[in-house]
């Protein structure tokens, strides 16, 4: 389906789905409410699915190159962007390790990388082009190039939802990327700059002054339009984070939950939001991101965090991670006992 179609598609998850849910929580032989926000994940995961199961789980984590790194703004030079993606494919990634972990399927989605790849099984080709272009000197991409970001993410939760997969992932990759990322928290928060700006892979104070400031003159010099998501995503974004809009969008019209990462995943999820507000339905926060800008755009989408473990790394470490917290509320709905069938009091209990 195209942009306008997941669009169309995309209902809400509705208040009686939840609270149906909510009630059978609160007749388990426990003090109302005592797992915390165990019991959201499960009746959120279960009004969205409307089953209690995860069959099949997979994280994507998309990669690209970004112009503006000719600027000076990363810790890191382009070069590890490609050196990085054949890590994952070689299996030995922070975010291998802990998919592993959470039974998660691992695929890496080649959006923007300025390298050619050979064919491998673990790599999905969707270059876009080799890179963005520089928007501190013009617009990242053209209108064309964000939608097709857009609708090769939607593709990619089709064909999972399609074949049976039942919770997404999203997980990023690309040297300079929170630049785009906090250049997206500023224009759609309205906060400053500087509000939204930190120091990414490890930049020291000079660097990140000068990050703000090239941040600063690539909004003024392109004048993103607030109102039109997609003008955004072209004008200050990122090939790897239209794909995670993409799959954001096309999970919610394809009524699946998808565990978003951190910042710069954030921003594709905040994209895919500002695009339809009932986005915000399908949306489960991994992680608090030590990015500043985080706070302000998980505010924005309307999703707490399901962790803070300090991690600033991406990859999709950190859906990895909530994925198994997901997965244990789940057991927990499953298979805790009703006052009833288990013969406690409620009194007792509680």
């Amino acid at each position: 389906m195209n942009l306008q179609q997941a669009l169309e598609r995309i209902q809400p998850v509705t208040q009686e789905r939840l609270d149906t849910v909510q009630a059978r929580i609160d007749r388990q032989a426990k003090p109302a409410g005592s797992l915390g926000r165990l019991e959201e994940f499960a009746a959120r995961y279960v009004a969205i699915r409307q089953c209690d199961t995860i069959r099949q789980k997979a994280i994507y984590t998309f990669a690209g190159d970004h112009g503006v790194t000719a600027e000076g703004v990363s810790a890191f030079p382009r070069e590890v962007t490609p050196q990085m993606v054949l890590n994952f494919l070689r299996g030995g990634a922070s975010i291998n390790a802990l998919a592993r972990h959470a039974g998660a399927e691992l695929h890496v989605v080649d959006m923007g990388v300025d390298y050619d790849f050979a064919q491998h099984p673990g790599l999905l080709h969707h270059k876009v082009a080799p890179g963005t272009a520089n928007f501190a000197q013009g617009p990242a991409m053209s209108r064309a190039q964000a939608v097709t970001c857009l609708e090769t993410g939607i593709a990619l939760a089709e064909v999972a939802a399609a074949a049976g997969f039942d919770l997404l992932g999203t997980g990023d990759m690309g040297i300079g990327n929170t630049t785009p990322s906090a250049a997206i928290a500023a224009v759609f928060t309205g906060l400053s700059v500087q509000e939204v700006t930190h120091r990414g892979t490890g930049i020291d104070d000079a660097t990140l002054a000068h990050k703000i400031a090239v941040i600063e003159a690539g909004i003024k010099l392109n004048a993103p339009d607030a109102t039109d998501p997609v003008d955004v995503l072209a004008k200050v974004g990122g090939f790897e984070i239209g794909g995670i809009a993409g799959l954001v969008l096309g999970c919610a019209a394809c009524g699946l939950p998808v565990v978003v990462d951190g910042f710069i995943s954030t921003a594709g999820a905040l994209i895919a939001a500002e695009l339809h507000p009932l986005v915000r339905d399908y949306i489960f926060a991994a992680h608090s991101s030590v990015e500043i800008g985080h706070h302000h755009m998980l505010r924005r989408i309307g999703q707490e965090p399901i962790l803070d473990l300090r991690m600033r790394l991406g990859e999709g470490t950190g859906a990895a991670l909530a994925m198994t917290l997901i997965e244990a509320a789940l057991q927990g709905y499953r298979d805790i006992a009703t006052f009833d069938a288990a013969g406690v009091s409620e009194g007792e209990a509680s």
